[in-house]
């Protein structure tokens, strides 16, 4: 009798919880949209008394540091000069402030506006309200030059539809990345590193791995064993996309690409294909992460393959807009 009452008391105090829960996460939104849309109309305001004001830029400098100083004294933290010249690029970016989505922070915002290409941010805004992504989340796509490195890949039209609608995945090209970062593995670039050493990172930081694959996929397993002619093989790392309805086969190499390479990705494609696919599956798709490949040899590798076959370059650190730079240069 005893043990009853207390499983019902612990059930009443779960569904307690979760309602106080839900009204502290509604409160938070609440909270979240109306400071946005305070801090846009402080940044009208502002641009608002600047445009019939002087446009020097030292008369900019003295008003913000005289607003800092007044409203810090009247309402406390938040209105450092920094965060009034948020605001004020708040307005600026987003002059009608329909515009702005309830499901974004202050804090996202900030980041935002910080990218001065209107397509780039636009293109990010629409990846975070898609993808859910948190702040740090949002920040790490934006170090890692998520935009660049997806243009890269599409010609003048592709890159406008990604700021128009963010990445929309229909097909196995618009999934796949080059390069790959990796950064988050803490891994240093040395001739040590092993593709088990790679594989066993991956594994213990896989929901960033996750978050650098992109949108619709689903952990499916590692090492995946496939026998043949009394010989095992063994797929690396085994993905499925929810989106696409199909298996990502992905082979991790330390090495440059080579067209062996080739060879045995198109190998496990056939088995998946024919073993491994249920009926509603589409093709699976395989992805060759590589230290270093040449395009021309890839070209010549992959082309006229009737499996759809990836080969794209990893690094272990963030790109800087140099590396960036060079990686255009190669693609032109």
């Amino acid at each position: 009798m005893k043990k009853e009452i207390e499983s019902q008391r612990s059930e009443l105090i779960n569904k307690i919880s979760e309602i106080v829960k839900r009204a502290k996460d509604e409160l938070a939104k609440t909270i979240n949209t109306k400071m946005v849309a305070a801090y846009w109309a402080i940044g009208r305001y502002i641009v608002e008394h600047e445009q019939t004001g002087k446009e020097r830029a030292e008369y900019g400098s003295e008003l913000m540091s005289a607003l800092s100083k007044e409203l810090s004294l009247r309402f406390g933290r938040g209105f450092s000069r920094s965060n009034l010249q948020n605001m004020r690029l708040l307005y600026l970016a987003y002059p009608k402030s329909q515009t702005l989505s309830g499901k974004l922070s202050w804090s996202h915002y900030c980041l935002l506006i910080s990218l001065e290409e209107r397509a780039k941010r636009d293109f990010y805004e629409k990846e975070t309200l898609q993808n859910n992504y948190s702040f740090r989340e949002l920040k790490r796509q934006i170090s890692s030059a998520l935009y660049e490195r997806l243009a890269l890949s599409r010609d003048k039209h592709g890159v406008l539809q990604l700021s128009k609608k963010g990445n929309v995945i229909t097909s196995a090209e618009d999934m796949i990345k080059d390069p790959y970062v990796l950064e988050f593995l803490g891994l240093p670039e040395s001739e040590k590193l092993s593709e088990k050493g790679l594989e066993g990172s991956i594994i213990k930081h896989l929901r960033d791995f996750l978050l650098e694959l992109g949108r619709g996929f689903g952990f499916f397993g590692r090492q995946y064993r496939i026998t043949m002619n009394n010989e095992h093989h063994y797929v690396d790392l085994v993905f499925y996309h929810v989106e696409l309805k199909c298996f990502v086969l992905i082979d991790l190499k330390v090495r440059e690409f080579r067209h062996e390479d080739a060879g045995q990705m198109n190998f496990y494609l056939n088995y998946f294909r024919n073993e491994v696919n249920s009926r509603d599956d589409n093709q699976p798709i395989g992805i060759i992460l590589c230290l270093e490949k040449n395009k021309v040899y890839v070209d010549y590798v992959l082309g006229g393959l009737s499996n759809k076959i990836f080969a794209s370059k990893y690094q272990l650190k963030l790109p800087t807009p140099k590396e960036l730079a060079e990686e255009v240069k190669k693609e032109m």
